[in-house]
């Protein structure tokens, strides 16, 4: 069957017709749509975890049991899931596992862009690296067989190109589901000293097997260009989409989908074959790196950026050709800056914060956006749950100073992903601290994925529910508020009551994100220009609904969800609704 699919659908499908029996992940753009493609095969497991260490050890969990499984994230994710990935390539697995990430170049949607191929490093995990979405559905299906004759967890790594991109994509059979039986194995699968001291010369040598399986895998192949005694580049991934849209069949290329453990003689043999060698890579320079280790003379870093989504015009201006991939406009298009939606709960917290002026330690998701103009609400966002945890070091070194004016700002997912550890260790150590969960009844950033905190699972049937109040409660905090964020009344005065507290606080703003489906809107408010008086105040709001021409503010009726937050802001009361 043919079908036009982007990358991570084509990973998803991969994986079901491999025979993968158990996925578990934790959404993170660009590689959420892999766990939502394949939450749509009812015969198999499918699940969101609170975080990535969560999926990566409940993905080994169903390895150990004998079932082929997967574990999908982010780069940044990969960082979470870190512990039990070191380990893992110790044990091995049982039936295959294949743990896909999905690298972000360019930060479309990331606070960094590191290069995953590092981590297969470091772990001396093997990792594949397709290029477009028929490599997607062909990799994710070898990455078990590879899996299970190496005894190896596979690192499967995407690109925000490729995975979101669309190209024909050719399935096959569904293979049988082959389960493996389970037989205890102390030596193999409990990871203490002596055991683990045992494990590591396996790794060694099945990292040297897996670099002889290099040499002539079909994952890395040498497509001699016709002119093939000028130059030749090396490149993987989607630099080689690039490469060849640029150059054509004009160059002979090696293009490489095992990214580790690289081939060595294949290589040198390429390299024979032409006059220089140019290496095509994103990010770092880890292909570069190899081909100077082993002897081989390349250009890489010399022409290209370390940082940055490379694309036709990057490599041809590389190569000083003169090709224009530039699209020429004859108006100039405005630029449009991220920004909450209308309507956003979350936007009222954040004007309350904002008008009195605290300090206020920010976390990953929408309420990001808190940081733009005209807010400007945030100090700092570092990764997740680290608002919590720098809530805490935050007071504890400053003291009475900060203790009564600064507070953090964390969303419910998140909360459960990593934020809730932070919380212990306020409650455990009695910080003067005040924690803000932004409760918008979902996992908004990502594309509106459940959570514990929401009661549905993935494929939105009723599911345990987290209670964030009493859960909360159980780990010590004493003092924990709900309020409305549309209310903005109520919001300053429980945030004046809360900071000025002696005592660690919790304070869940709790209002349902304005897109969600059974969120109704009501009718859109409209400004009576003769009660307006132009003073801007609210503007200072930053309601995307909300303008202002002709000295009178104005509201677009196709944005305005009519939550009648800014009625609350206008000392003239203009705002009313329609047809008052």
């Amino acid at each position: 069957m043919k079908k036009l699919m982007i990358g991570n659908e084509a990973v998803a499908r991969g994986l079901y017709d491999a025979g993968c029996a158990v996925i578990s992940s934790y959404p993170g753009t660009p590689s959420t749509e892999i766990t939502e493609f394949f939450s749509k095969f009812d015969d198999a497991y499918c699940e969101w975890a609170p975080n990535e260490k969560v999926a990566t050890e409940a993905a080994f969990g169903a390895s150990l049991r004998g079932k082929r499984s997967a574990c999908c994230m982010k780069h940044v994710g990969l960082n979470v899931a870190a512990d039990p990935l070191f380990t893992v390539s110790y044990t091995g697995v049982n039936g295959g596992m294949v743990i896909c990430v999905a690298d972000d170049p360019g930060m479309h949607s990331s606070q960094n862009e590191q290069d995953s191929r590092h981590y297969a490093i470091a772990s001396k995990i093997p990792m594949l690296e397709p290029s477009d979405s028929q490599e997607s559905y062909d990799f994710a299906r070898l990455a078990y067989e590879i899996s299970e004759q190496f005894d190896t967890p596979v690192l499967l790594k995407m690109c925000t190109r490729v995975a979101h991109s669309q190209s024909i994509v050719e399935t096959r059979d569904k293979a049988e589901n082959v389960e493996k039986p389970y037989e205890k194995n102390p030596q193999k699968y409990i990871m203490t000293p002596a055991n683990a001291i045992r494990r590591h010369p396996f790794v060694e040598e099945r990292t040297k097997n897996l670099a002889e399986y290099a040499e002539t895998s079909p994952l890395n192949r040498i497509e001699l260009g016709d002119d093939t005694e000028s130059f030749g580049i090396i490149t993987s991934s989607t630099s080689y989409q690039y490469v060849k849209e640029v150059f054509g069949d004009s160059v002979s290329v090696l293009k490489i989908g095992m990214i580790n453990p690289l081939p060595a003689e294949l290589i040198k043999n390429f390299s024979k074959k032409v006059d220089k060698v140019y290496v095509v890579e994103e990010l770092d320079s880890v292909i570069e790196s190899h081909c100077k280790n082993i002897g081989v003379d390349v250009v890489g870093k010399d022409i290209f950026s370390i940082t940055g989504e490379f694309s036709q015009k990057t490599v041809a201006a590389a190569f000083e050709l003169d090709k224009n991939y530039s699209v020429s406009l004859d108006t100039s298009i405005p630029v449009r800056p991220p920004m909450m939606c209308a309507g956003c709960p979350h936007r009222g917290l954040f004007y309350v914060l904002s008008k009195n002026k605290l300090t206020v330690l920010g976390d990953i998701g929408c309420y990001t956006l808190g940081s733009a103009a005209p807010l400007n609400a945030l100090d700092m966002t570092l990764c997740m749950g680290a608002s919590v945890s720098g809530l805490h070091g935050f007071n504890v070194a400053g003291g009475e100073e900060t203790e009564s004016k600064t507070v953090c700002v964390i969303g419910d997912s998140t909360f459960m992903h990593s934020g809730v550890t932070g919380l212990i260790n306020i409650a455990y150590n009695q910080s003067n601290s005040t924690v803000i969960i932004l409760d918008n009844s979902i996992t908004g950033m990502t594309g509106h994925q459940q959570n514990p905190s929401t009661g549905y699972n993935i494929k939105g049937d009723p599911a345990g529910k987290v209670s964030l109040e009493k859960l909360c409660e159980s780990i010590g905090i004493n003092s924990i508020r709900v309020v409305d964020p549309y209310n903005l009344e109520e919001c300053e005065r429980v945030v004046k009551e809360e900071i000025a507290k002696p005592e660690p606080s919790v304070i869940i703003s709790r209002r349902p994100c304005v897109l969600l489906k059974y969120v109704k809107p009501k009718k859109p408010l409209v400004v009576n220009n003769e009660k307006c008086r132009g003073c801007k105040r609210c503007m200072k709001f930053g309601c995307p609904a909300i303008s202002f021409r002709d000295k009178h503010a104005k509201i677009d009726p196709t944005l305005c969800v009519g939550c009648e937050t800014c009625e609350q802001l206008c000392p003239f009361d203009a705002f009313e609704m329609e047809g008052n």
